[in-house]
This record gives C-alpha cells, structure tokens and sequence, in this order.
C-alpha cells in the first residue's frame, strides 16, 4: 500500500496519481480507482475527483500479474543490453505490444524470447514497456529488465530529461529552416481512431523541427519531441500543411515511394542510465525504405 499527500487543489485524482506513479499509464491508475484499490482519507472516489490539498490517497497495487504472452523467436536488432535495460531497433510494422485481438508478432513477444526477464510494471501485455512507438515508425526504442529500471526511465520521459530525436519525410516544402510547433493533442472529436489538435480535453505536446534537405516537393525533417503524445509528430507536421509521406491516416497525398507506413523513424534515444547514472546516447541507422526515398529525391530518379 502506497501512501501520497495530495499537494495541487483542484487537481483530478487520476492525474495525481498518475504523475505520482509515472512509470504506471493513467488507465492502468483508472482501473485502480474503479476497482477501489485508491481511498482519498479513507474514502472511495471517482476517478475525476478534484482533490482540495492535503488528503492522504492509499493506493494499492495488485501483484504483477504473471505474463501470458508468449515467447517468440522473432529477430532483434539490439543496439545495447545489460542487467537493467535493452535497447531495440524497432522494425518498421512491428507492434510494440499485444492489443485488440494481436496477441502474436509483436516487440514485446519477441523481447520475451530474448531476454526473459522484463519488468512487470505495465501487466500482462506490456512488460517491460516504458514508451511506444507506432505500428508503423521505425527505431530506437528502450525497455526495461526491471522494476527499478522501468520507475527510473519512466521518471525520465516524464520529467524531460530523456531526449528523442526523429527523421521524417513529409510533403512539400518547408519555407523555414527550423521551428516549433505547439498544439494541445487529443482524440479527433468525429473519427476516435485518430489524433488531432484539440480546444479542449487534450494533452499539451510541443514538437521541435529543423529542415535537413529540400527537395521541391518534398522535405527531410528532424524532428525532437518535448512531449510524447499519440501520434504527436504525425499530427503536428499535418497541422502546419506538411504530413508525413505514406501516413494514409492524416493525408490522402500520394507518393512514388515504395514504403509501407509513414516515413517517420526514431533516430536517436539519449537517458541516464538507471544504475550508473551515465548518460547514453543511442542511435538507429535510416532503414533502407526511407534511405531509398532520400536516394531517389537526392538522384532526380
């Protein structure tokens, strides 16, 4: 049983605990709350309760469950391991984990058959899992061996002070040579299977992008998150006229290039690491997709 002290007034029980407990997502804190594990002074609450300052929140976390996900052979290409952490290229139309009827094919399947030992945190379907990328985005990725390990990135991610850097391909041509992009992210109010810039309900999430090449049509972007939001590089380049090249969820633009997904790849992952406290700076080459298209737009071809 873990205790916390409520501290900003107004503030929802979901988000305290989910900023007190950062290595746990706010649904997992919600699921806690609805089972009635989290007491505010002894008290059930909802979820959106606003606390007023100074209550003493209990909350109760159930064992790790065992993990039910299987092993499998599938290849990895690890750019770093030790006791506490592994540090995975992700191949491009990989699911990260297990979800909505896929069960089989995934990261966390794989990282299963390799290492065996991954925190449990995250439960059944997520070991190990600090952060994400989609389905579709290619690169570098951390996971964590342990408890420690997972609580310490998660702090991380949380606080900033893991830095992650990206390559995207997107349509047009970017006039500046650098910006920041600014725009609350939540779901899209009509279609729930995408992201967007929203007035209300969303999440703050800040995108850094530097122009790399110009190609005409085209533009090679580095991109660097201040935020991790769904899809927050994919909705913040489509919200300034610049979607990414093969993303078919936020544009209907075509292109020549033979890639499956959005040009879009984790590049480089800087973190302190949780045992030693050295900092480590991770990098993922291009994959062969996008070194194509950059071949062909540098060509002419």
């Amino acid at each position: 049983m873990n205790t916390y002290v409520s501290d900003l007034p107004g503030e929802r029980l979901d988000v305290f605990l989910a900023r007190r407990m950062p290595a746990c997502s706010r649904s997992y804190v919600q699921r806690l709350i609805a089972e009635g594990r989290v007491l505010v002074d002894g008290a059930r609450r909802k979820a959106n309760y606003k606390l007023c300052g100074g209550e003493r929140i209990a909350c109760e976390r159930p064992p790790a469950e065992e993990v039910a996900v299987a092993a499998e052979d599938i290849p990895l290409d690890v750019l770093y391991e030790d006791g506490d952490i592994i540090v995975v290229n992700k191949a491009r139309g990989m699911v990260v984990h297990p979800a909505a009827g896929i069960f089989t094919g995934t990261l966390v399947n794989a990282l299963l058959f390799h290492c065996r030992d991954l925190s449990g945190i995250n439960g059944a379907l997520r070991p190990g899992i600090v952060h994400r990328l989609d389905k579709d985005t290619s690169g570098v990725m951390v996971a964590a061996k342990n408890d420690m390990a997972h609580h310490f990135l998660a702090r991380q991610i949380r606080d900033k002070e893991a830095r992650r850097a990206y390559r995207a391909v997107v349509h047009g041509n970017i006039a500046e040579r650098a910006g920041v992009i600014s725009g609350d992210i939540g779901r899209h109010p009509v279609d729930r299977k995408r992201m967007a810039i929203v007035r209300t309900g969303g999440k703050p999430a800040v995108t850094h992008f530097e122009v790399l090449e110009r190609f005409g049509a085209y533009t090679f972007v580095a991109c660097r998150l201040e935020t991790g939001r769904t899809h927050q590089i994919r909705v913040h380049m489509t919200s300034i006229g610049h979607p990414l090249v093969g993303d078919t969820k936020y544009t209907a633009m075509k292109h020549p290039f033979a890639i499956r997904g959005q040009a879009l790849h984790s590049h480089t992952l800087t973190l302190t690491h949780p045992r030693t406290g050295t900092k480590m700076t991770f990098t993922a080459p291009l994959p062969a997709d996008m070194e194509e298209i950059l071949t062909r737009l540098r060509t002419g071809r």
